[in-house]
């Protein structure tokens, strides 16, 4: 009873957490999709609840009928062997079903979960459901990283919120924090929740080194684009300079040229950019090309997992040195499950830690973020080492 109770209660406080989210948005702000990485606010909604409703409710209980079976086809995101989907860049077209119509299927799918594990809750369901609350604790993450680009790419710079704090400060003075060579254990070793991606416990050898225990600020990232950082191909992967050449990169995502001085855009609107708060909004090259000028490197993912009891995270996702890749004796589940993390081991570079847009209970220090190098619009930042 008292399982159910939990999990019931943790479910409930996640949905709620996302209806918070979206709280402050107008109806308007829902259909935007103004880049392929960016999903509608309204498609995060459906999607969650289609998650719950895939996975559980139409699998194990018994009876059930789907909501509105079309809505497998439009909230279905990459799960190929649940059935066809939409593209990915069509999301933004889905004016209906409604934004009223998808409150409406995420209140069924809430009440339709919420009495069925009162009676039926067994250990196949609870696995199922704290992977489902992960889930949907992972999207309100990206809803608020994709609700910044949305309204950050208004022409008007519209505010989201008046209290939503995104620049912590880091009070203590940079030090470099020395870690000894040695066998260390790498992986998750709890008992808790995790994603399989962490899973693999195997020792790594790490040559002594040196992690720096602050974040690089604003004011430290300025000085390497007055000094041309942008200009200087030697600082630069090939296909980080074709990509900012191409793209006309400058600066980091958000800031703008205002007259006389760089300002940014924040949730809480256009504001002026704190020289002693962690840049954000970087991408893997430019967060490479930085290190190359501070005459530093970037820490792979093992280094930071090694070191990370002796620096302070969790304001960032911080970029990694670290190639996107499966764990020894890594397997991926049987079933659509089985595509959550598994198939994007490619291409894409590790990010460890966490950020200010990362739920509640849903940082470790094992937790393997990933993207590929070109894309900022998270809340990704840089930690050297040397």
């Amino acid at each position: 009873m008292i399982i159910t109770t939990n999990i019931i209660n943790e479910f409930l406080q996640t949905r709620q957490a996302t209806d918070e989210i979206c709280a402050p948005l107008k109806i308007e702000d829902y259909v935007v999709q103004p880049i392929v990485d960016v999903s509608p606010p309204k498609w995060h909604l459906g999607h969650t609840s289609w998650f719950f409703e895939e996975f559980i409710l139409t699998k194990h209980k018994p009876g059930y009928e789907p909501y509105d079976k079309r809505y497998k086809y439009i909230f279905n995101s990459y799960y190929e062997t649940a059935g066809e989907h939409i593209l990915r860049t069509k999301r933004g077209n889905l004016t209906r079903p409604t934004v009223e119509e998808v409150y409406s299927y995420r209140d069924f799918i809430t009440q339709q979960l919420t009495e069925f594990l009162e009676d039926h809750l067994n250990e196949e369901l609870f696995d199922l459901m704290t992977i489902g609350i992960h889930h949907e604790k992972q999207h309100q993450e990206l809803l608020i990283s994709d609700i910044k680009y949305i309204l950050g790419h208004n022409p008007l710079l519209p505010r989201y919120s008046q209290t939503f704090e995104e620049h912590d400060l880091e009070k203590q003075k940079q030090k470099w924090l020395r870690i000894d060579k040695g066998l260390y254990d790498i992986g998750y070793q709890g008992r808790d929740f995790c994603f399989d991606n962490e899973l693999g416990v195997h020792k790594v050898y790490l040559a002594p080194y040196k992690i720096s225990n602050k974040l690089v600020t604003n004011g430290e990232y300025l000085e390497f684009m007055e000094d041309g950082g942008y200009e200087k191909v030697d600082l630069w992967h090939a296909e980080g300079w074709d990509w900012i050449r191409r793209e006309h990169i400058k600066a980091p995502l958000y800031w703008y040229w205002h007259k006389t001085r760089w300002k940014h855009y924040t949730l809480k609107g256009f504001k002026e950019i704190d020289p002693e708060t962690p840049v954000t909004h970087i991408s893997y090259y430019e967060a490479y090309a930085y290190a190359q000028w501070k005459g530093k490197r970037l820490p792979t993912e093992f280094e930071w997992e090694a070191g990370q009891e002796v620096f302070d995270w969790g304001k960032r996702w911080e970029w990694t040195e670290s190639a996107y890749l499966p764990y020894p004796g890594f397997a991926k589940a049987a079933g659509p499950l089985g595509e959550y993390n598994g198939k994007f081991m490619v291409n894409q570079k590790v990010l460890r830690g966490a950020s200010v847009a990362t739920s509640r209970k849903h940082s470790r220090s094992t937790y393997r973020n990933f993207f590929h190098p070109h894309l900022r619009w998270q809340y990704t930042g840089i930690r050297l080492a040397q």
